[in-house]
């Protein structure tokens, strides 16, 4: 499809409203006045993209009232990026808008707004715990989260080594020998294969474990 094909519905949107609506006026897809307001513009594309925030971005050095308008999609795939995008818009200030083109049903999914995030401190208690408990620097930025060596795999390898090194141990025993206080949950949960209980309270080390062993040393 063309970005032509969204501009019918957007101009009918905006005349609903009040506004006089004009199509390419200057770099704008879409130009609404209303009285003695400020204007409202509306950056047209056939899908998201970067070049369309870009757009967007660009036009809010003319007005605040900066919108992008996309075809609304279907199924799961176009909801999750219609989810990302409008947490996008609100951090950028920007409105957005659908056109649902089999009936021209337009939806405004967010109006433009100056954005403030609000930190978590829960989520950066979990980051500076996670970065004092992790011993070294193991991984490579950029990588792939499959594989990356956390604290609670370092834990998990410590007790791995130990059982290797001694046979079958208590819990308890891990825990004193390698520092380790979690010892005896993170071989009971297992989350790796690593660990077998042997009987209660005492694990020994699995093959698998041997080659996370080999893998991560």
């Amino acid at each position: 499809m063309r970005e032509t094909e969204l501009y019918p519905a957007i101009k009918s949107f905006l005349e609903g409203q009040g506004y006089e609506v004009k199509s390419e006026v200057g770099a704008c897809d879409v130009m609404g006045l209303r009285g003695a307001d400020d204007p409202v513009i509306v950056e047209l594309k056939t899908g998201f993209s970067l070049s369309l925030f870009h757009q967007g971005v660009a036009r809010q050095m003319i007005c605040d009232d900066v919108y992008i308008a996309v075809p609304r999609g279907a199924g799961k795939r176009f909801a999750k990026a219609l989810k990302e995008n409008v947490m996008l818009c609100r951090r950028l200030g920007l409105g957005l808008i659908t056109v649902r083109m089999t009936d021209a049903l337009v939806e405004v999914h967010l109006d433009p707004a100056p954005y403030t995030p609000r930190k978590s401190k829960l989520r950066q208690g979990r980051l500076l715990r996670e970065f004092a408990r992790r011993v070294g620097d193991p991984n490579t930025g950029g990588a792939t989260r499959a594989g990356l060596v956390t604290a609670y795999r370092q834990d998990a390898l410590r007790c791995a080594q130990h059982l290797a090194d001694q046979g079958p141990t208590k819990g308890a025993v891990v825990a004193a020998a390698t520092g380790v206080a979690q010892a005896t949950r993170i071989m009971a949960a297992d989350h790796y294969g690593w660990f077998e209980r042997v009987e209660k309270g005492i694990y020994q080390i699995t093959p698998q474990g041997r080659e996370g062993l080999g893998r991560y040393s």
